[in-house]
């Protein structure tokens, strides 16, 4: 058996997490164990699921929160542990902290993966910085280079590597995101919400994920289709601020802000189209899951074309302005509708999004 420690769960359910997630949930069980390092002393996203499934959490303390106690902690973890693992695969955002790659390397851990999982700075300037200088020394390092989209790769890795660099998919278990009526009216009986249009937005409240530019394009729409709701899913460091904007613009009272939700599939059922206007992204998990749905989804041009799957999914450019995107969402309320759900496991399969195919790709790599 090949033992595997895995770095990129933290408290939130996001992209990385549910991507390791699916992984995890289909891998091989009786040929690689997976152990989780989190940079968090608290409680993690599945974290009950992962203990129940027989893995171990090493919890340590943020670079961020204390330094000192940060290097002692990671490094005895390293020390003390690093002889039981085959493998380390690192997913991140960005190069700004390649310790976990540096510790794996010196105390013996043969096979090093890097995973990159977004195609730009979502941080600070200094951490932008950080990323730029270990792009130069990354390949001391780590011995596999992955990438969930081709510009992610571009972005995360230099010219050089990209040659070495897998695409690994971000694939989904397209069945469990399939449309069911039975959710959509529970849900919606709920929020009281049977007889309106629902926008959905799903992601962490940051500026990346632009839902900022999403109220102001939901004022507009408003004003020829007022029996409509706006659903925002997640939160983060923006949510105060968006929630006062949405009290600025008065419309607080056609806005739901759920927070987190564990059960994404029952909500996209819910929605009736997928607003997702993101500043940059690297592959959106939340836009396959949608399309599994076979719900309509209307994102910003910026995203990797490689997500688009379904012909109920529009692009459209960030520059344009907020009638524009309102126009086009009254458009697709008009013309398009969900995509039946018996085609779309095929669609998956064939441009490698279903979870069941693509887990045997990552069993082989893990494997070497």
């Amino acid at each position: 058996m090949k033992n595997i420690l895995i770095f990129g769960m933290t408290e939130n359910t996001g992209g990385v997490e549910s991507f390791i997630m699916n992984y995890y949930r289909n891998i091989d069980k009786t040929l690689f164990h997976f152990d989780f390092l989190c940079n968090t002393h608290n409680k993690i996203a599945y974290e009950e699921e992962i203990i129940n499934s027989g893995s171990k959490i090493f919890k340590f303390t943020a670079r961020n929160k204390n330094f000192l106690k940060y290097k002692k902690q990671l490094n005895e973890i390293f020390k003390m542990h690093a002889k039981n693992y085959d493998c380390i695969w690192v997913n991140i955002n960005s190069l700004a902290n390649i310790d976990y790659l540096k510790l794996a390397n010196k105390y013996g851990i043969k096979k090093r993966i890097i995973h990159s999982h977004n195609s730009q700075n979502m941080d600070s300037f200094a951490r932008g910085l950080l990323h730029r200088i270990n792009r130069f020394f990354i390949e001391r390092y780590a011995t596999d280079f992955f990438a969930c989209s081709k510009e992610a790769a571009n972005w995360f890795y230099k010219k050089k590597i990209i040659d070495k660099v897998k695409i690994i998919k971000n694939a989904i278990d397209v069945k469990k995101f399939i449309f069911n009526s039975e959710n959509r009216n529970e849900i919606r009986k709920y929020f009281n919400l049977e007889n309106s249009f629902v926008i959905g937005n799903i992601g962490r409240f940051h500026f990346q994920k632009n839902q900022d530019f999403i109220l102001d394009i939901f004022k507009e729409f408003l004003k020829k289709h007022s029996n409509t709701k706006l659903v925002l899913i997640g939160k983060g460091e923006d949510e105060i601020k968006l929630k006062q904007k949405a009290e600025l613009l008065d419309i607080s009272n056609n806005c739901l802000f759920v927070g987190v939700q564990n059960n994404i599939e029952k909500w996209l059922s819910m929605f009736d189209i997928l607003l997702f206007p993101s500043l940059f992204e690297g592959l959106p998990l939340t836009l396959l899951e949608a399309q599994a749905n076979g719900l309509p989804v209307l994102a910003s041009s910026v995203i990797s074309k490689e997500v688009k799957l379904n012909d109920n999914f529009i692009f459209y450019n960030l520059e344009a302005n907020v009638q524009k995107w309102a126009d086009e969402i009254i458009y697709i309320k008009e013309h398009l509708q969900r995509i039946n759900n018996d085609i779309l496991q095929k669609i998956f399969i064939e441009n490698g999004y279903d979870i069941k195919t693509e887990v045997k790709k990552i069993e082989k790599i893990l494997a070497e």
